[in-house]
């Protein structure tokens, strides 16, 4: 009999942090011998076999908390963390294969076995064989399975590039090193790709689902399952990053082999993987405007119109709404909303959004206020937006309730700009505690400013996206979901691959100003070239998907990030101010110079996995 021991199978049930609406019953465990539990056990009773899946699940990163834990967010051009810690040292170049930061190679390998143990053990699971409908039930719980060991390898493909592919393959952890079956090599970038899309393609097969959202009629208990949508979406993605130039025919990658002289990198570019990137997108969009069961959540105003701000800030506050693809319902966002939350109202006030982001969102108008900056960082003003940079004005904001002085660089932005931002002058969302109606003071001396405490932001600036206007970290706050990929994303993965495979087309247009219109600025005109569509849809991506953890890996598959995520950031400056209207702080003010280098493009696999193992070539440049 195949058996493990007991302390292994606990490992894995135990642990499970059960993300989704999987139920867990405490004394499960109670009628299984003390000292040992079979796989055969496990996978003929059908409550041991629904919990090793859910444990499978659990492997989905929580990605809520954005300093330490998760590092998208923090690492890219959009944010800055005050406290000195491994964001700050990467930031600033100081690290190397031995540091060890956010290791997920280990977190997925082993969720990647737990999917593998399920898929290769399912099958004849006595207890659920005799249902009626057992097998059919196997095979979608099989499929959710091979969805999830897909995932994780998209997850580890995009953090470090090529990875081992194990297939079917159980390798018992406890096996010696000198194990063939420990010293695999890396297969190559377009291997692992294929592998992906093979393993998804298979999967959607196997689902009979096409979408949970809270519209469907179906168990609470399945929300945040796997679909067919959900693959099609993450192939998406996949295809995307396979597609853009890091890792499509990019000559720095050439040259980097196994140990046995195989490329591990195709150095050929080659266009039709933007078709296929944007093939994969559009079957996702096909199939919303059928079936009206996926789509761009929006809100109205009185007279009908879309209300840009509202919409914009309630697609990740109102769970399992329309637009929703991949959502965790078991997170830490109330870590993430207080480290976004002024002193005032109990919070950290510690994470702010660059000076750079803020340039980046449009007027009202849909222009652009900056184009661009001179060689000692001041900004070159599009007068035709309306913007300027001096001065105080009269002004209510979208979700405000009542109007004020504010600085000039704050008027008339963009409605999405309100819902993600927080500056020094605006009043704090949450207006339902005693607090009443307050005015956050990011100054030196105010309330959130650098005088006051160890914890203030170094920009000037707060988010506001993602944070419940009834969030206060000392009262009890109900849960919600986490929402990760939604329908936005792949409207814009569609435009951008459509742009660079066959330019001009009337969908990219059509898409993008779907996003422009929900967002509350008028569309786009048509005549833009090639590249000024580049250009357009970039910008898009930056402001519509900011503080979701794609931004990081945008500038790098795009190559540009030697450009962005290096060089001096700013923010206003937080050593100057009495008041909201003290010009001393409203000044852009250089708060950190970051270090980028070539071989950040890719992180270092970790240097005790190359130790373990011959074959395993580290990345370039570490």
């Amino acid at each position: 009999m195949k058996t493990v021991f007991k302390n292994i199978i606990y490992s894995t049930l135990i642990t499970a942090l059960f993300t989704f609406h999987i139920s867990c019953s405490k004394d499960y465990l109670d009628q299984v011998p003390d000292d040992r539990l079979s796989l055969e056990e496990v996978f003929n009773r059908r409550d041991l076999s629904e919990k090793w899946l859910a444990n499978t699940y659990s492997y989905i990163r929580d990605e809520a908390h954005r300093t330490n834990d998760t590092p998208w967010d923090v690492l890219s051009d959009d944010n800055d963390v005050s406290q000195r810690n491994n964001p700050f040292r990467v930031n600033l170049g100081n690290w190397n294969a031995s540091s060890n930061y956010w290791n997920f190679w280990e977190h997925y390998y082993k969720g990647i076995r737990t999917a593998t143990t399920f898929i290769n053990n399912i099958e004849g699971n006595k207890q659920i064989l005799e249902d009626r409908e057992g097998q059919n039930f196997i095979k979608r719980r099989k499929a959710e399975a091979r969805f999830l060991r897909a995932f994780f390898y998209a997850e580890l493909l995009k953090q470090y590039g090529p990875v081992i592919l194990l297939g079917d393959q159980e390798i018992d952890p406890d096996l010696p090193l000198t194990d063939p079956a420990m010293q695999i090599p890396r297969s190559s970038y377009d291997e692992c790709v294929d592998y992906i899309v093979s393993e998804l393609n298979q999967a959607e097969t196997d689902l009979d689902i096409e979408h949970y959202y809270s519209g469907d009629n179906v168990l609470e208990n399945d929300m945040g399952r796997a679909s067919k949508v959900l693959c099609r979406a993450i192939k998406s993605k996949l295809l995307l990053y396979a597609a853009s130039p890091l890792f499509n025919g990019n000559p720095d990658f050439n040259g980097v082999l196994n140990k046995d002289g195989k490329a591990l990198f195709n150095p050929t570019s080659d266009n039709n993987k933007w078709k296929k990137a944007a093939d994969a997108a559009k079957t996702i969009i096909d199939y919303a405007e059928s079936s009206g069961k996926l789509g761009l959540y929006k809100k109205t105003k009185s007279d009908g119109s879309i209300d840009g701000f509202l919409s914009y800030r309630d697609v990740f506050l109102d769970s399992w709404n329309i637009e929703w693809i991949l959502a965790r319902n078991s997170n830490n966002l109330g870590s993430y909303q207080r480290s976004c939350t002024p002193r005032l109202a109990s919070g950290y006030a510690s994470m702010g959004p660059t000076q750079q982001l803020i340039d980046t969102y449009r007027m009202a108008n849909g222009e652009s206020p900056i184009t661009g900056y001179a060689s000692d960082g001041s900004p070159k003003i599009n007068t035709a937006s309306g913007y300027t940079e001096s001065g105080f004005s009269t002004f209510t904001p979208p979700g405000a309730t009542r109007s004020k002085s504010t600085f000039n660089m704050y008027i008339n932005r963009e409605p999405r700009f309100y819902a993600a931002i927080t500056y020094s002058g605006s009043d704090w969302i949450n207006t339902t505690s005693s607090l009443g109606v307050r005015e956050i003071q990011l100054y030196y001396s105010g309330e959130s400013g650098k005088g006051g405490s160890h914890d203030y932001s170094e920009t000037g600036y707060l988010f506001r996206k993602n944070i419940s206007p009834t969030y206060h970290p000392t009262q009890n706050n109900v849960a919600r979901s986490l929402v990760m990929m939604r329908y936005a994303e792949i409207l814009l993965n569609y435009v951008e691959a459509l742009n660079e495979y066959n330019p001009g087309h009337a969908d990219i247009l059509k898409y993008l100003n779907q996003i422009r219109l929900r967002g509350g600025i008028p569309p786009l005109g048509a005549g833009l070239n090639q590249a000024e569509m580049r250009q357009q849809i970039r910008t898009e991506r930056r402001i519509e998907l900011t503080m979701e953890h794609l931004r990081y890996f945008d500038t790098r598959r795009w190559k540009i990030a030697e450009q962005t995520d290096g060089g001096p950031f700013y923010g206003m400056n937080v050593e100057a101010g009495t008041s909201n209207t003290d010009m001393a702080f409203f000044k852009r003010t250089k708060f950190e110079t970051r270090v980028f280098r070539k071989s950040f493009y890719l992180f270092p696999i970790p240097q005790t996995e190359i130790q373990r193992n011959i074959n395993l070539v580290q990345n370039p440049g570490w």
